[in-house]
């Protein structure tokens, strides 16, 4: 009888619990969004997410001829291994820093350096 009425008890608080975390829940995007933030640790996702799409942003060509690509203290290093591509870019750093910046969607980057 005792075990009975333990068990019923115990779906009775799953079935409470469930109800209750349904009222109060948050998406887990932003619930890991609110954990990097509290961890200081935002900053770093972006950039991570910014290189790793290096490819699709800039295209094959270039992303090819790129490599060791990473930021630190909002500068960009690249080395690149094509003298036409290097001089390419460098012409273009305003506007890759813009491009960047805005698929971030906050300054991530300020200066390029080009090896």
């Amino acid at each position: 009888m005792e075990l009975k009425l333990s068990v019923n008890y115990l779906q009775l608080i799953k079935e409470t619990l469930k109800k209750d975390r349904n009222k109060e829940s948050i998406p887990m995007k932003d619930a890991l969004s609110n954990y990097f933030k509290a961890m200081g640790m935002e900053d770093k996702i972006n950039e991570t997410r910014l290189l790793s799409q290096w490819g699709d942003i800039m295209g094959e060509a270039i992303a090819k001829r790129t490599e060791d690509l990473y930021i630190k203290d909002e500068k960009l290093f690249i080395r690149v291994n094509s003298s036409v591509i290097r001089d390419e870019l460098q012409q273009q750093k305003a506007e890759i820093v813009k491009k960047l910046n805005t698929i971030a969607g906050r300054k991530i980057i300020s200066e390029i350096f080009l090896k």
